[in-house]
């Protein structure tokens, strides 16, 4: 179980956001940078109780229009080995210390607990409550008997591909669309809801899952 530490983080994420979503691929927003605010997301536990894993949302309110980010986080004590390209930033922790945080979309712990949702097999947890669910989050998907080879993470202009369930791949929206349909060839998905500059409440998918092809 996750334990919310409600402390002090310097940098702050949204200042090492702030840098880093200008150099990813599906980055919507101008030269002049994201003016960003949190606006919602679920957590996840690490069964070793050692990598904290966030999915966080974050609103983009520059260039006259507000763009929803979903952005995966994993908080680690110590350096991922071979994940220095995944690296958002260092930042100090006012209880655990020194963090190193990733894009959870290249850390394979994320990975397997994400998978582990998916498949019905642990609970989303509230973002800013120890041992609480989170009933906006919710999932289905039918399994596929097929076996495909391992795929690796990458990034294009729409969103992150993943792995997923044996046979399947993962379609992270990186940009959130509100109630945006499910493509007809999708076998699952994750969805969740987040907040509208205005305080409205936006609710669409995070991550939709398709058949290996």
């Amino acid at each position: 179980m996750a334990v919310i530490h409600h402390t002090t983080l310097t940098p702050t994420k949204l200042e090492l956001l702030t840098a880093w979503l200008p150099t990813r691929p599906w980055y919507r927003g101008g030269q002049a940078g994201p003016d960003l605010a949190k606006a919602g997301g679920f957590r996840l536990d690490d069964p070793e109780g050692a990598v904290g894993i966030e999915f966080m949302v974050v609103n983009d309110n520059s260039g006259g229009r507000a763009t929803a980010y979903l952005v995966p986080l994993t908080y680690r004590g110590a350096p991922l080995d071979d994940a220095g390209h995944a690296l958002i930033g260092t930042a100090e922790h006012g209880v655990l210390g020194r963090r190193w945080i990733y894009d959870g979309c290249h850390d394979p712990v994320l990975i397997a607990e994400l998978t582990a949702l998916i498949e019905g097999h642990v609970q989303p947890q509230d973002q800013n409550t120890t041992d609480t669910p989170d009933p906006h989050v919710t999932r289905s998907y039918t399994a596929t008997s097929a076996e495909a080879p391992a795929i690796g993470t990458t990034d294009d202009a729409e969103g992150t591909v993943l792995p997923g369930p044996p046979g399947t791949t993962l379609r992270l929206h990186r940009v959130l669309h509100e109630a945006a349909p499910l493509p007809p060839e999708a076998t699952g998905h994750v969805t969740g809801v987040w907040s509208k500059p205005d305080g409205t409440q936006s609710h669409g998918p995070f991550l939709t899952v398709h058949p290996h092809n």
